[in-house]
């Protein structure tokens, strides 16, 4: 085998010509940098536990993120609802309004609420009774 045809292996040559020493260095070159980057790839794809611990940094990483997003989320959902509860509550004279009114109703209509009380009590004495002559 002769120098040329080890110096043109995966590269031909121009037919007319050979190759300058300088770019056949430069050629020779490239190629190491290309193996070296190979091999460098393959080493990598092999380390399965470099791999895991890569793996297992971008799943925390991304755990972080979402956790982080989570937290915004209820943060701000809860500032959300206090600022409601505070305005819902901030002027307590409607509820005070509401009620004296309901307080008010229900003196004014004692009387039917008396009678249908008395009523119930007329019922349930008279079921006890009758439970108590059938035995």
């Amino acid at each position: 085998m002769n120098d040329e045809a080890r110096t043109n292996i995966g590269t031909p040559a121009p037919a007319s010509e050979s190759p300058a020493p300088e770019e056949l260095r430069a050629q020779i070159e490239r190629t190491r940098d290309e193996l070296g980057k190979t091999v460098e790839a393959l080493a990598a794809k092999t380390d399965i536990k470099a791999r895991a611990k890569q793996k297992a940094a971008a799943v925390k990483e991304q755990a972080a993120e979402k956790a982080t997003l989570v937290s915004d989320r209820i943060r701000t959902k809860t500032e959300r609802a206090a600022h409601l509860v505070k305005d819902k509550t901030a002027d307590p004279d409607p509820l005070f309004d509401q009620a004296g009114r309901a307080a008010t109703a229900a003196r004014a209509n004692r009387t039917p609420l008396l009678v249908a009380a008395g009523a119930a009590l007329v019922v349930v004495l008279l079921v006890r009774r009758s439970r108590g002559r059938r035995r």
